[in-house]
């Protein structure tokens, strides 16, 4: 049903009663605003099926006559998974046009290498949520601390040169949560890695989500050490799925978001000393879930939460 459609299936429902009651079907059409030809073929559905003959049937063929064989996409898919060859390159071996190969690529999900496991060949499905709180994806992103002078980022190279370089300042330790469907996220810099450390964070999370009426069903991590006992000691029911061995892919949404938060926060700008960049992170989180318009949404992760303050659902 399009977006400008005259009926929709309560519409229809509503023009079959009139008419059933005993007003003419042209009258009713004309009350309202549809051809005659469209009001009889309402009523002559729901004289054969009913109220489900009142919906929309797909609009996809029946048949698909000059699809592409079943022999000639497995051998496009056993190139494209063997060799990682492209369209042009397949095409070539096996004599058929490129667009048809590509088509098939795409059918298959495979037209995307960064899609691919390259050693193997695998396709990596995405995970796809369909409510808040189904899944949050959690991780820990490294960073290098900065000097309480500022470092050579805020000093310039020179400075780096003759100063820094002998100075071991460590680490600290950025954790995230970030729910799959939503996408709203939430972050700490911490001074470790540790299982504690990461189950207290994750307590804290999940309060966080509370906040704002989401009920995490399961979270997601890799195989990292802090996500073990005491990591599952504090979880209180929730389901710990963790991704395969060396398959950062599976949990690419908080990857992904590590990415945007270096881009974005840590490296944004130079920053005179660490505490500062520390401050800094609320206010980029704010922005990020509020205001900041994400692709995969087409709006800041805020419009896709139920319940939220100021919003209406």
């Amino acid at each position: 049903m399009h977006g400008n459609a005259r009926l929709t299936p309560l519409g229809r429902l509503t023009l079959v009663m009139r008419i059933e009651a005993g007003s003419p079907a042209a009258h009713v059409a004309e009350e309202m605003g549809i051809s005659r030809s469209t009001a009889y073929k309402w009523w002559n559905r729901w004289l054969t099926e009913g109220v489900d003959g009142l919906v929309d049937r797909p609009s996809v063929a029946r048949s698909h006559p000059h699809k592409t064989a079943p022999a000639l996409e497995a051998a496009i898919a056993e190139l494209r998974r063997t060799l990682k060859l492209g369209p042009l390159r397949i095409a070539a071996r096996l004599g058929v046009p490129a667009s048809t190969v590509h088509r098939v690529l795409v059918r298959l999900g495979m037209n995307r290498l960064a899609w691919m496991d390259r050693p193997t060949g695998e396709v990596i499905r995405r995970i796809a949520t369909t409510r808040p709180g189904e899944l949050v994806h959690v991780d820990v992103k490294k960073l290098g601390r900065i000097p309480a002078d500022g470092g050579w980022r805020f000093r310039g190279n020179a400075f780096e040169g003759r100063y820094s370089r002998k100075r071991k300042v460590g680490y600290s330790y950025v954790h995230s949560a970030i729910d799959g469907h939503t996408r709203l996220a939430y972050s700490e810099v911490l001074a470790d890695e540790k299982g504690v450390t990461a189950g207290a964070f994750w307590q804290r999370a999940r309060s966080f989500f509370a906040g704002y009426d989401i009920e995490v069903e399961a979270v997601l991590t890799d195989n990292g050490c802090c996500y073990k006992r005491a990591f599952d000691a504090v979880l209180d029911g929730i389901e710990h799925r963790r991704t395969r061995p060396r398959r950062p892919q599976t949990n690419g949404k908080v990857e992904r978001f590590n990415r945007t938060l270096l881009d974005e926060w840590a490296y944004v700008r130079p920053y005179a000393s660490d505490d500062e960049r520390i401050a800094a992170l609320d206010e980029w989180l704010h922005l990020y879930n509020h205001h900041r318009h994400h692709t995969a949404l087409g709006g800041p992760p805020i419009t896709r939460v139920h319940n939220a303050a100021g919003q209406h659902t």
